[in-house]
């Protein structure tokens, strides 16, 4: 296991994250406390040391798990957790990235994770209520007190996540360090704006669903049963035409590699960059043990321009007109093939 930096921050993280919103049994579904702490064993023996849960998940028996897997060796983790989700139906301040909800939110988390400091904290989602300022702010005061370390922020838009940075580097604030968003080869549209908006800011980037909910394991496309009907439901939406075309083209990939099609399809989101960290989850430690294999090989030019024409998508505007080669050549005096331009400027 290899390790990337945490934004800017030089907070050292494996290049695998550990998603844990499997962990527990309060939704119905899930891995028990005994199953989820062989997971995470898994997960650190290979060398990974970045726990990524939240407040929300399994109405927050997922933390007291989480708080088990450091216990008695807190400081190697770095451990990350969000809020912004109800934890409380009917009251209107359990939930948002008010400065009442957030630091209630943090003050729980830290009893059931049962640190006194948190490394990562998410804003899980952006609420739209609670004004920029007035989230950097907050955030900023708990990184003040040493409750939190870094700062990120989940399921956002870019301009809001580039006008929170901005305000906090002009207002002497804690910016975030880190981005979480839906990545896979079957959800490529934040390349459109998330992605470069990143990259300019130098935001890491921690993908959920690298492995498209699942359709992109093989368990589909391969004609094989889902082995949970209730979240094989879920995906109704996921398992379209083109969606299966794409897995079908992971499958045919790990084939001729002789690896399986999850090692390759969470290859394809680990090679997107070297600020991009996927969250890979897991309920048995066997899953665990098979997505850590795809540390084990690269894939090569012709694999990744395969995987990347099967599930292309069309950016827009204005990223379609200014790669138009008339444009570019406009733009650029006819010389951009002769210029080391900005990854933003180039085609996905």
């Amino acid at each position: 296991m290899r390790y990337k930096l945490l934004g800017r921050t030089g907070i050292k993280v494996s290049e695998l994250c550990l998603g844990t919103m499997s962990f527990g049994d309060r939704w119905g579904f899930g891995a028990d406390e005994a199953t989820s702490l062989e997971v995470a064993a898994a997960y650190a023996e290979a060398g990974g040391n970045f726990l990524d849960t939240a407040n929300k998940y399994h109405e927050g028996h997922t933390e007291e798990i989480c708080g088990k897997i450091i216990a008695g060796n807190r400081d190697r983790w770095v451990l990350a957790t969000k809020f912004t989700l109800s934890t409380a139906n009917g009251d209107p301040n359990a939930s948002g990235n008010s400065r009442k909800n957030m630091i209630q939110a943090v003050h729980k988390s830290l009893g059931r994770l049962g640190t006194d400091y948190i490394d990562l904290l998410w804003v899980h989602a952006w609420d739209f209520t609670t004004g920029v300022e007035e989230v950097m702010r907050g955030l900023d005061d708990l990184v003040r007190a040493g409750k939190v370390l870094s700062i990120g922020i989940s399921d956002a838009p870019a301009w809001v996540v580039s006008q929170a940075n901005t305000v906090a580097t002009l207002r002497g604030l804690s910016p975030f360090a880190a981005l979480q968003i839906e990545y896979s080869l079957i959800e490529r549209t934040v390349e459109r704006e998330l992605i470069p908006m990143a990259e300019a800011f130098g935001i890491t980037v921690t993908p959920w669903a690298p492995l498209g909910g699942g359709v992109l394991t093989g368990k589909y496309s391969r004609g094989s049963a889902p082995e949970d009907t209730k979240r094989a439901a879920g995906n109704e939406q996921r398992l379209s035409p083109k969606n299966l075309a794409i897995a079908k083209t992971v499958d045919a990939i790990a084939d001729e590699l002789g690896k399986t099609s999850a090692q390759v399809a969470t290859n394809w989101v680990r090679q997107r960059g070297a600020n991009v960290v996927p969250i890979v989850g897991a309920r048995k430690a066997s899953q665990i043990k098979d997505v850590i294999g795809s540390l084990d090989f690269t894939l090569d030019d012709d694999q990744l321009r395969r995987l990347h024409e099967v599930s292309r998508i069309e950016l827009g505007f204005p990223h379609d007109f200014l790669g138009n080669p008339r444009i570019r050549g406009i733009v650029y005096g006819d010389r951009a093939n002769d210029i080391d331009l900005p990854s933003a400027t180039r085609l996905r």
